[in-house]
């Protein structure tokens, strides 16, 4: 694949806030604003993320946003081969030269744009990374959606963020985004990250989610398709002050809440993944 390598640097030292800012002094860069960067500055940090996504040797691990490669260090000292998938050809040139272990796959591309297909073939791959919280959401909803090899992620991103991907019926934070990660998963938060261990300083802490691919979707396609849920629960939150029956109006016939053993006086976030693919498909 165009722009991949494989890193034969010598075994680098554990990535501290000292080794990668002169790293960026050396090389005459600085984290870009645009691209969501904010580095990984804390080793502990990076071998704890390790720890939780239980990867180890024969793991087949995709890291996305390398950047400098504090957490892709980690990752191949574990054991497990890692590819690396850097946007910033600034920054993946770095990895690849001067960062990355023996073994560890250097990728530029995009992660919202690439093959994913073509770079990570079969099955059985850990997705774990410090993603950009520009991209986060969306990110993990397209894994979810169009890359079935990746059965497993451990992501890091902006706390907000997490607890939505995670959140549970009830909660205050659960949203569309919430039932679409249940449809295809279970996710839940492993942990708190404090802003202090990036460079620079993002103004919000960071949060650890765990997501695990169900052996199948919660809801059956067969009995409705996920377009036709993801619109129904879009519509609902679309306007989740109101009642069911008032947000879901034209979207789902009147008598559809009875079938679902739905109360139409329910708001969106009652309502759980199998419960939204009742109604969906009544």
């Amino acid at each position: 694949m165009p722009g991949a390598t494989d890193g034969r640097g010598p075994e680098a030292e554990r990535l501290g806030r000292a080794r990668l800012t002169r790293l960026l002094e050396d090389h005459g860069l600085r984290p870009s604003r645009a691209l969501g960067q904010n580095f990984l500055v804390d080793p502990n940090t990076a071998e704890r993320i390790v720890r939780l996504a239980e990867v180890g040797p024969g793991a087949q691990v995709v890291e996305i946003g390398a950047g400098l490669g504090s957490l892709t260090t980690a990752l191949a000292a574990s054991g497990a081969a890692v590819t690396a998938v850097e946007l910033d050809r600034r920054l993946a040139s770095v990895l690849r030269e001067e960062v990355a272990p023996p073994g560890v796959r250097v990728v530029e591309a995009d992660a919202m744009r690439m093959d994913w297909a073509g770079l990570l073939p079969g099955r059985g791959w850990v997705l774990v990374a410090n993603l950009p919280y520009n991209v986060a959401t969306p990110l993990v909803v397209e894994v979810l959606e169009s890359v079935p090899g990746v059965e497993r992620m451990l992501v890091m991103v902006q706390r907000e963020a997490g607890e939505r991907l995670a959140a549970a019926p009830g909660s205050r934070v659960y949203g569309a985004v919430s039932v679409k990660v249940a449809y295809w998963a279970r996710a839940s938060l492993v942990g708190l990250v404090p802003a202090t261990v990036f460079l620079p300083r993002p103004r919000v802490e960071s949060a650890l989610v765990r997501i695990d691919r169900r052996p199948r979707p919660a809801v059956d396609p067969t009995v409705v398709g996920y377009d036709r849920l993801s619109a129904v629960v879009a519509a609902g939150f679309g306007r989740r002050r109101k009642m069911l029956r008032g947000a879901l109006a034209g979207v789902v016939a009147p008598e559809a809440f009875a079938a679902a053993g739905v109360e139409p006086t329910a708001r969106a976030e009652d309502l759980d993944v199998e419960a939204w693919g009742r109604l969906a498909a009544a």
